[in-house]
């Protein structure tokens, strides 16, 4: 048996905490010998940055071989307070502050820009799609922080946390930012070697991470944000510059842009006390069942994920009724609070493990955290119920066909729901496995249906739209394996199940 298995099996069993020890400190020396070794392969110009990772991983893997079960005794989770959960009509009441441009001077914007376009079926950075009038995720971000800065006279810089799957490709695209009025800086999260879910150790054998070594390191989840910010001495150049919060969100999430009445709340709290740590949630629809939700804890206000809860629990966890709001991941952190955690080695997060199965068929788990679970490390942190706008992801091409098509108007860069559409909720779209990749998407289109009064898009199979196509109420079109179904030009569609096979041929 080998000594994971030895582990499993100790862990399993209850009043053995001394055998449990044992094995667990083998474990870990056996990691450290695993670790030393790879090392021991870094060139010159890359062992500091590799030893400050290996170190930060091997910490993660302790704190992975303490840990028994899910981490949250369910008994413990109650409903927030009222007051720590503000609706933002009562954030934006207090109206904007007198001095603008002061506030705004001590924010840095910062986007989690780690993520590869892989599952839309792009290469290269999330970031650099495109996702409207030829502008990237990327290009958006830029123009609004610019729009801000011209707007206010004031100096926003734009932080990127990269990780080394994204670094390369937006170095190089960041040269044609050079004129804008936007000071872009970037950091890369760490990299960490993916371990064998049988003996718990690196598949790494080296520091190398192309050709055979490509799939053996993995960025650790965007909890990484702390420590990596930190160590590339970023953190303090800010704060020598007097900036004091960071406004963190991901940089698919279209709906999240600067919003000055949260600034001001945070600069100027009503009550004196100075809150640490904000976390815009929303309401759950049926569509975020599975979001991470926020929850009274131990006193503390604390991000529970469904990862984390017990099997018998999850469909309450779901349950709408019960936890009614969800992170957005738009969060408010203040530098000197992540400072001084970082340097009193305080930021106490949860551990994800996420299994992987290789190309080649091995198992393998990758250890990480998350940015909001952070909350409960920090003082007077608070939720702010946002409104849904301020959550508008693209995760897929459905997503994509939302913020492409004319229910959105595109300004400075920010994307709003356009007054023509006479409620504000979003359609449900679901395109189908013909329309995963981007490439596909865009030819299936030849251009973008309306959609003002749509309130459900089912496609499935092998469809087209041709020009000028406009889609009402519930449209559900479906072409069976083999079959093909255009949407002729300047079609309305309007409460309509389309089904078969429909071909128009130009003769």
């Amino acid at each position: 048996m080998s000594l994971a298995q030895d582990y499993r099996k100790a862990m399993s069993q209850a009043g053995t905490s001394q055998f449990q020890e044992v094995i667990r400190q083998e474990l870990e020396y056996s990691m450290k010998v695993e670790l030393d070794k790879i090392l021991a392969t870094a060139p010159q110009n890359e062992l500091e940055h590799t030893k400050k990772d290996l170190e930060g991983f091997k910490k993660l893997f302790h704190r992975f071989l303490q840990e028994k079960g899910p981490s949250v005794d369910w008994g413990k989770i109650q409903r927030p307070p009222e007051d720590s959960i503000q609706p933002y009509e009562k954030i934006r009441a207090r109206g904007l502050p007198v001095n603008i441009t002061s506030v705004l001077n001590k924010l840095v914007v910062v986007k989690l820009n780690g993520g590869l376009g892989t599952s839309m079926g792009c290469k290269g950075p999330k970031s650099l799609i495109g996702v409207r009038n030829e502008n990237t995720f990327l290009d958006l971000t830029v123009q609004q922080i610019e729009h801000l800065n011209k707007t206010y006279n004031t100096d926003v810089p734009l932080v990127l946390m990269n990780s080394f799957n994204t670094d390369e490709d937006t170095k190089k695209i960041l040269q044609k930012y050079s004129h804008s009025r936007v000071k872009i800086y970037t950091f890369n999260q760490s990299r960490y070697p993916r371990i064998n879910k049988e003996s718990l150790l690196p598949i790494a054998k080296d520091v190398s991470y192309s050709g055979e070594n490509t799939e053996a390191w993995y960025p650790p989840g965007h909890g990484d944000i702390y420590s990596s910010f930190y160590n590339s001495g970023l953190l303090d150049t800010l704060i020598g510059e007097g900036k004091e919060y960071i406004f963190v969100s991901n940089i698919d999430n279209l709906g999240a842009t600067v919003d000055l009445y949260i600034l001001n709340h945070l600069m100027n709290p009503p009550n004196g006390k100075c809150c640490e740590f904000v976390m815009e949630v929303t309401n759950k629809t049926r569509a975020d069942v599975k979001g991470g939700t926020l929850t009274q804890y131990d006193n503390k206000l604390r991000l529970v994920e469904i990862a984390q809860v017990p099997k018998a629990h999850v469909d309450e966890f779901k349950s709408v009724s019960k936890f009614k709001i969800f992170n957005t991941n738009n969060l408010w952190i203040s530098l000197p609070a992540i400072k001084r955690l970082q340097e009193q080695n305080a930021i106490d997060m949860e551990i994800i493990v996420n299994p992987k199965t290789l190309d080649g068929g091995l198992n393998v788990i990758q250890l990480e955290t998350a940015v909001g679970a952070a909350v409960k490390s920090f003082e007077n942190s608070l939720g702010i119920n946002v409104p849904r706008s301020r959550f508008l992801p693209v995760k897929t091409t459905s997503d994509l066909l939302l913020v492409m098509s004319n229910l959105y108007s595109l300004n400075a860069g920010s994307l709003t729901m356009s007054e023509k559409r006479e409620f504000p909720t979003v359609p449900l779209v679901k395109l189908g496995s013909s329309f995963t990749k981007v490439q596909d998407y865009l030819t299936r289109f030849e251009s973008i249906p309306d959609m003002l009064e749509l309130d459900h898009l089912t496609v499935s199979g092998d469809v087209t739209f041709g020009k000028n196509v406009a889609l009402k109420g519930t449209v559900i079109i479906i072409a069976n394996h083999g079959d093909r179904i255009d949407i002729p030009p300047g079609a309305v569609l309007e409460n309509k199940i389309v089904s078969g096979n429909l071909r128009i041929l130009d003769h």
